[in-house]
């Protein structure tokens, strides 16, 4: 399908002056919780001085694009060093199981003078919209079919019940071309706390599309599966929003050119856009994304038109 997201513009960018020293800059993986009305709290990581991530959020109605309340604390902090989460917190998305909110996200590490790698980790979203750390040992860590560093999960339950979950992992820091061979896998579960791991989800193309991240996955008036996600193509340009399309949510097919949204002309989100988070409220269906910086210059809002 050929998508066409009409941008609403900026919602968001954290100010310097007054904020937090855990978040003194970027607002990126925006993740929106309905609040009440048409007000959202929208999750997203912001990073110290040091660059090391951890959560911060905004209350925003998204009908006015208007910023109800910045929270100036952090919701959840990284970790201390040694920790899974110790440089870093990227958030992906939230799902329920047994009446149970938890939010999935990518924990980063930055061993000296070895490469940066990340696991997957666990929050529960609090029916306060607090949070709290699930357990500090990561749900998925490398292993034989993630061998060497795993990123920004989405989980969707599906028709039957099954939850279904799309994630990022490294296959090589350089396929010949200087750019890295991060793809995105698929991993499935009955009860959403036990994972078994499918491997290749999304197919890569080195050259055009070969570093993917932050998948987003929704399904459409039909009932297939549709994904955005951010990705690069090895050959010097920055991230831009792609998109797949499934029947069943195991095998998708590449459609780049349908995701309907690109960089714009000029402004906040003229270099890069990434990171998207697509969601449905009151018959629409919207996506957050950041922009240039990787978040640096905030996170805006488009709206999808054609369906």
């Amino acid at each position: 399908m050929n998508h066409r997201w009409e941008k609403l513009g900026l919602l968001y960018c954290p100010s310097s002056t007054n904020q937090h020293p855990k978040l003194l800059s970027h607002a990126a993986n925006p993740l929106p919780v309905l609040i009440n009305g048409d007000i959202f709290r929208v999750f997203y990581s912001g990073r110290d001085a040091n660059n090391r991530s951890s959560v911060g959020a905004v209350d925003i109605d998204i009908v006015q694009r208007k910023v109800i309340q910045e929270h100036r604390q952090p919701f959840f902090e990284h970790g201390p060093p040694g920790s899974f989460f110790a440089d870093g917190v990227s958030i992906g998305n939230y799902y329920e199981v047994d009446g149970k909110r938890y939010i999935l996200f990518m924990g980063w590490q930055t061993p000296k003078d070895l490469h940066w790698r990340g696991d997957i980790g666990r929050l529960v979203l609090n029916s306060d919209l607090t949070l709290s750390l699930d357990s500090d040992t990561p749900l998925l860590f490398s292993d034989e079919s993630d061998s060497i560093s795993l990123s920004y999960p989405w989980v969707l339950e599906k028709v039957d019940g099954e939850f279904g979950m799309w994630y990022g992992s490294t296959r090589t820091w350089d396929a010949g071309n200087g750019e890295m061979l991060h793809v995105i896998n698929s991993a499935s579960s009955l009860d959403g706390h036990h994972w078994h791991h499918e491997g290749l989800s999304v197919p890569y193309e080195l050259g055009i599309a070969q570093a993917f991240s932050r998948p987003t996955v929704a399904r459409d008036a039909n009932g297939e599966y549709e994904m955005w996600f951010s990705y690069r193509s090895g050959t010097g340009e920055k991230y831009r929003i792609g998109y797949a399309v499934s029947v069943d949510g195991k095998v998708w097919k590449l459609a780049l050119n349908h995701a309907g949204i690109d960089v714009s002309s000029e402004g906040w989100d003229s270099e890069m856009i990434e990171y998207p988070f697509v969601f449905d409220h009151k018959n629409q269906r919207y996506m957050l994304y950041n922009g240039n910086g990787y978040g640096k210059t905030g996170f805006g809002l488009a709206v999808l038109v054609n369906e």
